[in-house]
């Protein structure tokens, strides 16, 4: 049987079939040609970048940290060329295993992992990421000889370090990784690639300036991410120099005479403010929180009752007991409650009309009849207080505050405290109660509520010295950016406290050159072997009141409600060009523990002008 055939129909078929075929193919052609057109011409750019991006970058460059010297040019801050371990993620198939290998080959530990986990997503895409700082050449050698870690690579940076190890840290401060917080709060373009900024001292004052202003570069890679070509678009731009006006050699010594002690001394220029001195004790050592602080030295800190981290000097408040004395006298002539030549008995206490306590004298059997002179070189406790009732509360307050005492004294460095300078306002906002008659008595011997800082106490002696030139506090002296010359930096303000009677501040002072030079004077013994001469003022501050009938017995006592030991004086007299306030924590007497401390400090500074050394 032969088979029918419709030819027509296949033929027709046949065309169809091909027809549609031929308009898919022309379809995926156009799609092919279009994509082809997109990637090839219209986003040409956008892809080359893609593509190029995993090999070539544009990162900054972190500028060289300027350094820190003291005012002779010695070091106190410097950087050492040193190496870090660093990952990049996106080149690195398995971060986790890449980092349990490079502890199994004692490159790095647990903290470190712990670190680098997180610390990690704070990086941007293809920036190497730290893993451990400041490694040791042994670990350098064997990581460049043996490194099989894609992605892992050594590089050099600055490490920051301080060659006086814990000499000078409370003016210094130091430098420690980067926080969220820091990131925040300093420039984002300017500190892209900065893993380091200053936390406490000149070294977060100066921030920005000791930064400097990044470069870019542009870093070529390979495939298993190795840097193999560097190109700088834009250097970076070094930080300054600072010249501080700290000598080294008093600091060292201060440091010295105050090991084992808490305490602070602070010696000032008294004609431009520059700080000479500025010591906080106990110290400890900056350079322990370059690169992340060891779990043994931070319970170290955390756990110490003396609080090395506090900074003393600045933000220490206590009462400045006697040393407040040569104030208040000048309160009284200025205001004509006293002259030069009014007097008081003191039988060794002092009593309100109608009031039954006693407001003892420090000396038990009384100084007998002593003028302004004598009160404040036997600091001759009843003269004060009958001083104080006579100007009262108000006029003590607002005479006091000429000093700046109550107010931060402006100098430049993180974290001053204010103090306190009590006034009827002051108790009615602070403690909502009124003001008692008694506690204008004790605030004329500096007790009560009466707090300041050793730093105050120096600006407010040098304003004496200066016959009422108060000046602000100042610790930069000189700048410099790398290579250039060094410039002076700016001064900061001062003020001319009004006066009424020049003559009662030389009255003032005299009492003060009587404190050392009188057979009476409390600190009567530092006058042998002076080579200059030395206006001072001791004082004694107790940690907590007494009752009137109790007597204060100090190796009865916890060593810290013992009395502060407190000293304050300036040199020389006729033309002063220092100020020196010191204070030793529950020291004891002043004129024992504080004044011959004062002396050998001030010591210091007096041989250098003998050995043409200039302070």
């Amino acid at each position: 049987m032969q088979s029918i055939n419709n030819t027509q129909f296949e033929n027709k078929a046949l065309f169809s079939r091909l027809r549609l075929a031929l308009i898919f193919i022309f379809l995926l052609t156009t799609l092919l040609m279009v994509t082809i057109y997109n990637l090839q011409i219209v986003n040409h750019e956008y892809y080359l970048e893609e593509a190029l991006g995993n090999q070539m970058r544009t990162l900054p460059i972190t500028p060289s940290r300027g350094k820190i010297f003291d005012r002779h040019g010695n070091v106190l801050a410097t950087n050492k060329l040193a190496f870090r371990l660093t990952l990049t993620q996106e080149k690195t198939k398995n971060i986790a295993k890449t980092l349990q290998q490079l502890k199994q080959s004692g490159f790095i530990n647990d903290n470190d992992i712990k670190s680098f986990n997180k610390n990690a997503r704070r990086y941007q895409k293809f920036h190497s990421i730290p893993i451990k700082y400041n490694l040791n050449e042994t670990q350098v050698a064997k990581f460049l000889i043996s490194n099989a870690f894609i992605g892992v690579n050594i590089e050099p940076y600055f490490h920051r370090i301080y060659p006086n190890q814990d000499s000078g840290v409370h003016v210094i401060g130091y430098v420690s990784r980067m926080t969220k917080k820091d990131k925040l709060f300093y420039d984002k373009k300017n500190y892209s690639g900065t893993l380091f900024v200053g936390k406490t001292g000149i070294e977060k004052q100066y921030e920005t300036r000791l930064h400097g202003t990044n470069g870019l570069q542009q870093i070529e890679r390979n495939v298993s991410g190795k840097v193999i070509d560097t190109q700088v678009i834009k250097p970076a731009i070094a930080g300054e120099n600072l010249y501080l006006s700290i000598d080294l050699d008093m600091q060292k010594k201060a440091e010295t005479l105050l090991q084992g002690k808490r305490g602070s001394i602070v010696v000032i220029n008294v004609r431009n403010g520059e700080i000479l001195t500025l010591v906080s004790m106990p110290i400890y050592n900056p350079n322990w929180f370059v690169n992340g602080i060891s779990h043994t030295n931070y319970n170290q800190l955390q756990t110490s009752t003396n609080i090395p981290q506090l900074n003393r000097a600045v933000q220490g408040l206590y009462p400045p007991g006697s040393t407040i004395k040569p104030m208040v006298a000048l309160a009284g002539l200025e205001e004509n409650i006293i002259t030069n030549k009014s007097s008081a008995f003191c039988p060794g206490y002092y009593k309100l009309p109608n009031v039954k306590r006693k407001f003892n004298d420090w000396k038990k059997t009384g100084h007998g009849h002593v003028n302004v002179k004598d009160s404040i070189a036997q600091s001759c406790d009843v003269f004060f207080y009958d001083l104080a009732d006579k100007l009262g509360i108000d006029k003590l307050h607002d005479n006091l505050d000429l000093f700046n005492f109550g107010r931060k004294t402006g100098i430049d460095i993180p974290g001053e405290s204010a103090g306190v300078l009590p006034s009827k306002t002051w108790k009615k906002i602070n403690k909502n109660e009124p003001w008692y008659r008694g506690e204008t008595l004790i605030t004329g011997i500096g007790q009560g509520f009466m707090a300041v800082t050793p730093l105050q106490l120096a600006v407010a002696t040098a304003a004496i010295a200066n016959k009422g030139l108060l000046f602000q506090p100042t610790l930069l002296k000189n700048t410099q950016v790398p290579g250039n010359i060094i410039i002076k930096s700016k001064k900061g303000h001062h003020v001319q406290i009004p006066i009424k009677n020049i003559q009662n501040w030389e009255d003032v002072i005299d009492g003060m050159k009587q404190a050392i030079y009188s057979p009476k004077g409390t600190a009567r013994r530092l006058n042998k072997g002076l080579t200059y001469t030395l206006a001072g003022k001791t004082g004694t501050a107790q940690v907590f009141g007494l009752d009137t009938e109790e007597q204060y017995i100090a190796e009865k006592l916890d060593e810290k409600l013992r009395d502060h030991a407190l000293f304050t004086g300036f040199a020389p007299i006729e033309n002063p060009e220092i100020a020196i306030a010191i204070i030793v924590e529950n020291a004891g007497n002043g004129s024992s523990k504080a004044a011959p401390i004062a002396r050998q400090v001030l010591d210091v500074y007096f041989d250098k002008q003998l050995n043409n050394t200039s302070p």
